[in-house]
């Protein structure tokens, strides 16, 4: 008997926490198991079960060792740098669950703000009189 595939429910957002030479070197294994951690003390861990608003894998290199630990959070496109285990719940948070990239941390948006057009990024209206 066929059965058909299970749908998965959308998820919020996916977090790529690189696994490069690098960022390996810089404890980039400590970020994962922090982020799957917390997630899951927080029920919003996605993995076998459909419930939970976020994904965390591993991802190959980045292609930016210096910067290292890197996290990606998509679809927002955020680059986190010299990410820490200490800094995984301020990123939950603030940007998960806040919907605000941690600034301090933040190296680069794909794709960047000013590239974007009005539909896809909220900023302000500078031409109201």
């Amino acid at each position: 008997m066929n059965e058909e595939p299970e749908v998965l429910i959308p998820f919020k957002k996916h977090v790529f926490v690189c696994n490069g030479t690098s960022c390996t070197a810089n404890g980039s294994a400590a970020v994962k198991e922090r982020f799957v951690k917390e997630l899951r003390a927080r029920g919003q861990m996605r993995k076998q079960k459909i419930e939970g608003d976020f994904m965390c894998t591993d991802c190959s290199s980045v292609g930016f060792c210096e910067i290292g630990p890197a996290v990606l959070v998509y679809p927002d496109g955020v680059w986190y740098a010299g990410v820490r285990p200490e800094d995984v719940p301020t990123i939950i948070d603030e940007h998960l669950n806040g919907g605000h990239p941690v600034e301090r941390l933040a190296r680069n948006r794909v794709p960047a703000p000013e590239l974007m057009d009005d539909a896809q990024i909220d900023k302000p209206d500078t031409n109201k009189s």
